[in-house]
């Protein structure tokens, strides 16, 4: 077992790593962290229309739950490694819906957990998280919020019958879709914890320290090209037409 915790523990440090030596030392480029977090929202979009490309067998996101949530997650390319027990670790983006259907400015998170099961191997998967309202992301904004125990999460629905049904209801607060990238038996997301990137959101957002809550509020923005592709891919997805 102390193999196997070795195993866990040396993968996870190396996805893990890079962003903790990132966040003991804010770079002093303003250009380059702009870059670090444009390339983060640019992973996301790809994320989301490889999503869009799935079959309906598949871990497809509904576009009927889509449009009812209320807050979104994408983690792209989330580390996932096990042997007996399992670990996790991903950097993303997080958005809320106002009452007008208008999806926010991206705040930046990350998912970090670990999961007890029958699991072996290493992976990467693409994670996209769908809220049913916006308080959990509210809690969230505050500092990190912990699936499974804070909020519930279940596997999305996927199918014929969950793109079809128009009243679907979201029972569940978090909805869990993913498309993997490698060999993985199990997966699972309770336990995992999301929590605010401080760090890559002031990076982006600019000078000084910023709060998600404003992020995600509009009190704090930016003009960037990629904050519009975004928006037009998630307008896309809802609409059928990526």
């Amino acid at each position: 077992m102390k193999l196997h915790k070795t195993f866990i523990l040396l993968i996870l440090a190396m996805a893990v790593l890079p962003a903790t030596v990132a966040a003991g030392r804010r770079p002093a480029a303003n250009a380059q962290t702009s870059a670090a977090g444009t390339e983060r929202i640019e992973e996301a979009i790809l994320a989301l229309k490889e999503m869009s490309e799935l079959t309906k067998a598949e871990q497809k996101l509904p576009k009927a739950l889509l449009n009812k949530a209320r807050g979104m997650a994408i983690f792209p390319g989330v580390i996932k490694a096990a042997y007996g027990i399992g670990g996790q670790y991903g950097r993303g983006i997080l958005m809320v819906k106002n009452e007008k259907g208008e999806w926010s400015n991206p705040a930046f998170a990350s998912l970090i957990g670990g999961s007890i099961g029958w699991q072996i191997g290493v992976q990467k998967v693409d994670i996209i998280l769908l809220f049913k309202t916006a308080k959990s992301i509210e809690n969230l904004s505050k500092g990190k919020i912990t699936m499974g125990a804070d909020v519930s999460v279940v596997a999305g629905p996927v199918g014929r019958h969950a793109e079809a049904d128009t009243d679907l209801e979201m029972e569940a607060e978090i909805y869990s879709y993913s498309k993997s990238k490698g060999l993985f038996a199990g997966v699972s997301l309770k336990g995992a914890s999301i929590q605010i990137d401080r760090d890559a959101n002031s990076a982006f957002y600019g000078p000084g320290d910023v709060a998600a809550s404003d992020i995600l509020e509009g009190k704090k923005t930016a003009a960037l090209p990629v904050l519009d592709e975004l928006r037009k891919a998630l307008a896309a997805y809802a609409s059928d037409k990526i």
